[in-house]
């Protein structure tokens, strides 16, 4: 008997990468809302420059789409009603995010400091449930990789 998907739960068929419909049903509209507008942001600051990827990490993981040029700028993780986004910080954007620190907002503050580091990076993983959460991850992105000015 099939378990009920639970909430955070991933897409875990391997048989092909979801389509935009696939991702709309699983993660909600409201979610939704939030996975196309940081498309949206990300095609129009960075132009040309990332590829997104799908990436099937197992069973447990599922899919997620990748946004990487020569290192990863993110990832979009589509969870059972819910949207979530993982940001990798290397050493650099580690200084930044500190440089800055009493510019974010509080709840961004005390997600950076429960993230883990790993050698390549403190790894940020978090769940989009409000424009304020949409705007802490693009500013982190901005952050990260500055987006281009427009022409």
């Amino acid at each position: 008997m099939e378990q009920s998907p639970q909430i955070g739960d991933r897409i875990s068929d391997k048989s092909a990468p979801p389509d935009e419909a696939a991702v709309r049903h699983w993660i909600g509209l409201e979610a939704f809302a939030h996975w196309a507008k940081l498309q949206d942001w990300i095609e129009a600051c960075y132009p040309g420059v990332f590829s997104p990827d799908w990436l099937y990490g197992g069973k447990r993981r599922g899919w997620s789409l990748r946004y990487k040029k020569n290192k990863a700028f993110c990832t979009l993780l589509p969870e059972y009603r819910r949207l979530s986004v993982l940001v990798v910080l290397g050493g650099t954007e580690r200084e930044k995010f500190e440089d800055r620190r009493y510019a974010w907002r509080p709840p961004l503050i005390k997600h950076y400091d429960e993230a883990p580091s790993y050698p390549d990076g403190k790894w940020l993983t978090m769940a989009i449930s409000s424009a304020a959460d949409r705007r802490d991850v693009m500013e982190l992105l901005a952050m990260k990789r500055p987006p281009r000015p427009p022409h």
